[in-house]
């Protein structure tokens, strides 16, 4: 599973590097959970958790489906 969450921030850190921001993987627990480090723009900005919660966690469910839960770690 980690090898295609890693593959789904790649396709989607074109959208967030667009606009200034950024997302690096950090891990992936056993119950499916995924922390990523938010960068740039994103690290700062007050939509963050709608970048996160609507932007980039839609779309790693979508691509794997296995994923339980996004979560930003500092």
């Amino acid at each position: 599973m980690e090898e295609d969450v890693k593959k789904a921030i790649e396709e989607i850190k074109p959208h967030l590097q667009a606009d200034g921001g950024d997302v690096e993987f950090v891990e992936v627990t056993e119950e499916g959970v995924v922390k990523v480090r938010l960068l740039g723009a994103c690290a700062g900005c007050p939509m963050r958790q709608m970048t996160l919660t609507h932007g980039i966690t839609n779309f790693i469910k979508k691509k794997v489906p296995a994923v339980k839960e996004i979560q930003a770690v500092e």
